[in-house]
């Protein structure tokens, strides 16, 4: 028995020693960083579907450590917001996350979304590994047949380094839901949404 147990151990660590990694369909969790304008509203959007474990607010795409959010919102950093998705991806697929993310922002505005202007708030999915971005250059493919002529202006670009903003924008929509509310009202997110992709179904 003894022996036994040795083996079992050696095994392991000759596995750990090579850096092996479940399979994505073994693992009980996943990351999508999404980009879609104010990170309130994504995370709010995104909080909603089930499979999500977790979503997280911040900064991404840019060229300064560790920024705040006065700076960002300066627009001086290169970052945009940005929401981190932690998923099951046996409740929840990556696609099935894309689909969420496109009817949530427009994809048609360039460097702003909705009420907010700037590349602060440009539109943009975030890979983390090839199989993403193939499903996300796919997913823009038919957003932009649905949309054309126009130009599908949302980027799909290599995920670097994510920087969690501060604590008072985690969560806001639950934190804060009136201010919130009026925020995301007075900003037209909803009415432009629907204008773009129709009725949000009763499900959503």
């Amino acid at each position: 028995m003894i022996r036994a147990l040795s083996i079992l151990a050696i095994v392991a660590a000759a596995i750990l020693a090579c850096g092996y990694s479940a399979p994505l369909s073994a693992q009980q969790t996943a990351v999508a960083t999404f980009a879609g304008g104010c990170f309130w509203c994504v995370e709010a959007d995104f909080d909603k579907v089930p499979g999500v474990t977790g979503t997280t607010s911040g900064y991404i795409g840019g060229k300064v450590e560790n920024p705040t959010y006065s700076q960002v919102s300066a627009g001086t950093t290169g970052h945009t917001e940005a929401v981190e998705i932690a998923f099951d991806p046996a409740k929840v697929t990556y696609r099935q996350l894309l689909e969420v993310f496109w009817r949530n922002h427009d994809p048609l505005a360039k460097d702003r979304q909705f009420c907010d202007r700037g590349d602060q708030y440009r539109p943009a999915i975030f890979y983390h590994d090839d199989e993403q971005r193939q499903l996300a250059e796919a997913s823009k493919k038919a957003a932009q047949a649905r949309f054309a002529p126009r130009v599908v202006q949302t980027e799909i670009v290599p995920a670097t380094a994510f920087y969690k903003a501060e604590d008072y924008h985690q969560d806001y929509h639950t934190k804060n839901p009136i201010r919130y509310k009026f925020y995301r009202f007075n900003c037209g997110r909803d009415q432009r949404l629907e204008e773009l992709w129709g009725k949000p179904d009763k499900a959503s």
